[in-house]
């Protein structure tokens, strides 16, 4: 952290006593482990407001007291809407059961007549030879099949009137879409369900009725919730707000501590550091110029013309700039070792390029010269 970097110069140059500096030291990493706890906390109920409008709650990686905190709340808040949410759905539960008994009624009516035999079991598709009724009829049913899910008990039963309604028509519309318009099966199936769409006539407004209660419920339910969410979240925000407010003194309390052990910078090495700011690249200049700002609301450190006064800037400005210019002109220097030792590489591989180029010249030279003197010797 910047202000870290800050407190071992100060350890060197500002300060006196090193047990100061070493407690000044673990106030800093007190404060900023506070920070980053705050900061994940923050994040938390930023979340959470991030993905209200999803109805869902989704809590990022953070302290893990953080967060049995929100759950404790969170019971605590929701314990009665969910109390409540319980309740509506044992109610519901109950209302939606008397209409599946009045409906059994109109079943065991339309399962009771004398036509209703056809379709009491699944087809036998085997002993009657219908090879290609699984091509014409995708979803086989039967009064048979529904009796025994309508009497289910592991869950895997009927969840209201409806789904019974949608297979009781589909046992009589199989049958209308196998067998041909003049088939017994036909005009039986047919007959029985106009029968039974007149009794589920009389049903419907009741089962609308709840259908649409239910939706009202299940919408205020989710509403509870939500608002129960909100309220443990803006708690927690006001709990955020007080403790970075607490943190914004003891960074203050400390900030004054600081000003305090400064030693005051002399004369020379206000100098030096007037100059060293005269060796920063624009962007580190325009950054210690905001340094300046900070302890001085009336500087403008953006203006086209910037008149900085090193003798009317607090010593702890001072020190802050010194440490900052200190840190940017040895990266810089380290940068530009590094351009220099590449440069040099550079060089030496070019030399030794040139060398090895000019040896290859002088040897094909060689072998040119012993090549021509053969050619004019009197023995060739």
């Amino acid at each position: 952290m910047q202000m870290e970097s800050q407190m071992e110069a100060v350890k060197v140059e500002g300060f006196g006593p090193d047990s100061e500096v070493e407690d000044l030291g673990r106030c800093v990493d007190e404060i900023s482990t506070t920070v980053s706890r705050l900061e994940q906390r923050v994040n938390d109920v930023e979340q959470f407001y991030l993905t209200t409008d999803n109805m869902e709650l989704t809590i990022t990686k953070s302290a893990s007291a953080f967060k049995e905190k929100v759950k404790e709340k969170q019971l605590t808040g929701l314990e009665k809407q969910q109390q409540e949410a319980s309740q509506r759905e044992a109610a519901a539960l109950k209302r939606m059961q008397e209409l599946m008994r009045q409906f059994a009624t109109i079943l065991r009516q339309i399962t009771q007549h004398k036509w209703a035999h056809p379709f009491m079991h699944p087809v036998d598709v085997v002993g009657l030879g219908l090879h290609d009724y699984y091509e014409i009829v995708q979803k086989p049913m039967d009064f048979g099949t529904i009796k025994s899910k309508m009497e289910a008990k592991d869950g895997t039963g009927y969840k209201n009137v409806r789904e019974i309604y949608s297979d009781v028509r589909l046992v009589f519309k199989n049958a209308m879409k196998y067998n041909d318009e003049r088939h017994d099966v036909h005009i039986m199936a047919k007959t029985l369900l106009e029968k039974f769409e007149e009794k589920w006539l009389q049903l419907l407004p009741k089962v609308a009725e709840e259908e649409k209660r239910q939706v009202e419920e299940e919408a205020k339910a989710e509403l509870d919730v939500k608002l129960a969410q909100e309220a443990v979240y803006a708690n927690m925000a006001k709990e955020l707000s007080n403790e970075l407010c607490e943190v914004d003194l003891q960074l203050e309390k400390l900030r004054q501590i600081v000003i305090q052990k400064c030693r005051k910078m002399s004369t020379e090495e206000k100098k030096k550091l007037g100059t060293a700011l005269t060796r920063l690249s624009p962007e580190d200049l325009g950054k210690a110029l905001e340094i300046v700002a900070e302890n001085n609301p009336g500087f403008q450190p953006t203006a086209q013309e910037v008149d900085l006064d090193i003798d009317a800037q607090s010593e702890l400005t001072l020190w802050r700039l010194k440490v900052f210019v200190q840190d940017k002109l040895k990266l810089a220097g380290k940068c530009s070792e590094a351009v220099v030792c590449n440069n040099i590489n550079n060089n030496e591989n070019t030399i030794k390029s040139n060398s090895k180029r000019r040896r290859e010249i002088s040897d094909a030279l060689t072998k040119n010269a012993i090549k021509r003197n053969r050619k004019l010797s009197p023995n060739s």
